[in-house]
This record gives structure tokens, sequence and C-alpha cells, in this order.
């Protein structure tokens, strides 16, 4: 392994307090865990909210393909239950999670792997749609933040901006919207995930959504920030959703969106 990328909002959340703890990073613990002494394996953490795993996807094969690091171990990991305030109902739709990939970067004769990538960061008024912030229980101590978010705007958001990400991802794959056979979008919440895939197929001209186009998983597994598309992924290959066979050169995508505001879509043949 030449680097290992560990995507991640809240560092090593201490059990039973909301301390984070993100020193060494946690890249470094996993390095240090799997007892890897080559120093020229480099070991790092990344924050890019939700789409924090999705984006270090797209890192290990930028870095594949400059030739300095050919194969990567990427990670998305959050324990989501320590940092949320009880007495806010948007934090009923939080979970814990993990979820890891090796990439690797070979020369193909068959066209497989990353065919193209798109990744967006709006920071003005859209900085602190989802930030820390005192708990909503009024005798709370302010000194203690838990996890926040503007849900209206970051649905509204993403309504807006991630069909488009996605477009622009798949146009530059040169692939047609027919041949794209599954989508592993953030699950972020069904009704989110349904109507940011109906705008994208939309600006294809087509109203109804191809069948079994997108696994979901968030009714089981809530939303894991980075872990939902990996876990997600993991479930499928593993054939927990047999309407959701993965097969030799299927065209594939990945897309997420969360903190920041940040977004991010990849094109993939498997």
């Amino acid at each position: 392994i030449d680097q290992i990328i560990f995507a991640q909002n809240f560092g090593d959340v201490i059990k039973h307090t909301i301390q984070t703890d993100a020193v060494p990073a946690l890249a470094s613990r996993v390095k240090h865990n799997l007892r890897i002494k080559n120093p020229r394996c480099v070991a790092y953490d990344i924050l890019f909210g939700c789409p924090g795993w999705v984006q270090g996807v797209i890192q290990a094969d930028a870095f594949g393909k400059a030739g300095m690091a050919k194969t990567s171990l990427v990670i998305g990991g959050e324990t989501l239950s320590r940092v949320l305030d009880m007495h806010d109902r948007d934090s009923m739709i939080f979970a814990d999670g993990a979820g890891a990939a090796v990439v690797k970067y070979e020369d193909s004769s068959d066209d497989s792997g990353m065919l193209s990538a798109a990744s967006l960061s709006h920071t003005l008024d859209e900085a602190f749609y989802i930030h820390l912030g005192k708990s909503n229980f009024p005798e709370s101590d302010p000194r203690i933040r838990y996890i926040k978010m503007h849900g209206r705007k970051v649905y509204e958001y993403a309504l807006t901006h991630v069909p488009v990400a996605m477009k622009e991802c798949l146009d530059d794959a040169e692939v047609a919207i027919a041949d794209l056979k599954k989508i592993f979008i953030h699950q972020a919440n069904e009704k989110l995930d349904m109507a940011v895939i109906k705008r994208f197929y939309k600006l294809y001209g087509i109203r109804e959504v191809p069948l079994n186009i997108m696994p979901m998983n968030v009714h089981e597994l809530g939303n894991s920030s980075v872990a939902t598309v990996p876990t997600l992924l993991d479930q499928v290959r593993n054939g927990d959703f047999p309407e959701h066979e993965l097969n030799k050169g299927d065209v594939i995508m990945f897309a997420s969106v969360g903190a920041g505001m940040n977004i991010n879509a990849i094109t993939y043949r498997v």
C-alpha cells in the first residue's frame, strides 16, 4: 500500500464524551494498527463532509495516474452517535458506519476503472448549512457543541446542484445516460435522493427514472456520512440486494453531497 486516506469529519470521538480526537490522524492510527513499517506509505485524513470517501477515491485515482501512489487504501468512517444533540429531531437520521476499499491503478485495455470525476465547493452562504452548535436544550452548556443542520437549505442546495454535477461527470465520461447501470448516491434520506435522481434524469429529457437504478440502505443503516457510499457498494457486491447485481463492464456512478458545502461524482466502469 502506497498511501492510506481516511475520510472523516469528527475524528475519533471518545466514548461517553463529545470530545473529538484527531491527533494523530486516523489514517496514521490505521497504519500503526496494520504495523506497516514502510515510511513511504503516507497516511493522512481528509475532511470534506459526507462526500469525503468519494473524494478520497478521486484523490487515489489522481495519485495513481501521476505515478505517485499506485495502491491506496481509502477509508470512510464516522461515529455520529457521539456528536448528536438528542434534543434535535434532525439527529434521528444520523448513524455510525465505516467502509474501505483498495484503489489500485493499472494500465488496462478494457477501459475499466474511473472514467471521469467532478467536484464542487460552495462556501459563501452555504458554508455553514451544516456546522457545530449548542444543544437545543435550553439549559445545556453552550461550550459543548453538536452537529447541526439547516435541513431545508441543505435539501434545496442538493436538489439544485447535485444533478448538475452528476450530468457534468457523466458527459465528461462520454457515456450515454441509457448505458448507466447503477447510481450509488450518498444515503442522506430517501426523499432527497429520489428527488435528486429524478431531476438528474430530467436534465436528459427523461421523466421516468429507470427501475432499480438506485440501491438504497438508508432505511436500515441510516445516514453515516462518509460511510454511506462504500457500505452500500459493499452490500451490492456481496449480493445483499439481488435486484442490484453488478457485472463486468457495467458503468456506475458514485455521487455525494455534504458539509462545506461540497459535492462530487464519479463515473466508473466495473
